[in-house]
């Protein structure tokens, strides 16, 4: 039997692995599953602009048109927003010679058709895990007159250049921040705000897709947020994002993100 001193340097070894675990939980990449993919909209993927997520437009906010509409087994109420796919088309004569594989960040959702059957025009029902491609990315590993292809996806880690970016809405009693160019894991499960170097954390709630809201007197004093990642639990803090002058409407990047 382990001595009571031995004891208590142990569980003092694990508790510290444990924590190093928490502190650098990373996002590795998943194993290629099977899913179907569609495409919505033209090649000028105007129609993908927006979505439910809520980054507006695009090209402004660094996600391009490499975007997908998840359906909602992967969409998971807005949680599954931000997060990044490699996609290849498998097993079709519309696929590609050589596969090729895209990388696509979620932007939006695709929503059920329930006057369709799941298997024949109501792609993204439940339980179906699906992807509704915009069309310039669907074109870059399909034929678009195939209008739906069997393919293989993997989640990845999101690689993206600068830190954390908050749009900021609302009035002066609600505060509503649309989390956006998150890395790693790409999704956020909980955030929240502080008003001052000295204030009190406040908790956000989930709003919709990647907006979270606080329902408080936050103006005059500068912002900072918690960022918490849905997947890997890794949590940073961004601090002094907005300055004591920031106002609503734009949008503030922080210098922290997700390794």
């Amino acid at each position: 039997m382990a001595s009571p001193s031995t004891a208590i340097l142990l569980a003092l070894v694990i508790a510290l692995a444990c924590a190093a675990t928490t502190a650098d939980a990373r996002f590795t990449a998943m194993q290629w599953t099977p899913a179907h993919a569609t495409f919505y909209g033209d090649e000028t993927a105007a129609e993908t602009m927006g979505g439910a997520c809520g980054y507006g437009n695009l090209y402004a906010t660094g996600y391009g048109t490499d975007t997908a509409a998840l359906s909602t087994t992967l969409f998971k109420d807005g949680y599954g927003c931000g997060t990044c796919y490699q996609i290849r088309c498998a097993g079709s004569r519309w696929c590609y010679w050589g596969s090729p594989v895209i990388t696509v960040t979620a932007t939006n959702l695709c929503p059920p058709n329930w006057a369709q059957d799941t298997n024949n025009g109501g792609w993204c029902n439940p339980p179906r895990t699906h992807f509704d491609l915009s069309k310039p990315a669907f074109m870059k590993m399909a034929q678009w007159r195939a209008g739906i292809v069997p393919v293989m996806y993997r989640r990845v880690p999101c690689v993206r250049r600068g830190g954390l970016r908050f749009a900021l809405q609302g009035n002066p009693y609600w505060l509503l921040a649309y989390v956006m160019n998150v890395a790693g894991a790409g999704d956020v499960a909980e955030m929240w705000v502080r008003s001052g170097a000295r204030g009190a954390w406040v908790r956000m709630s989930h709003n919709w897709g990647a907006s979270y809201q606080a329902f408080a007197q936050l103006g005059g004093r500068s912002l900072s947020f918690k960022v918490t990642s849905y997947t890997t639990r890794q949590t940073v803090v961004a601090t002094d994002v907005a300055p004591a002058n920031w106002c609503l409407g734009l949008t503030y990047q922080a210098r922290v993100n997700f390794s």
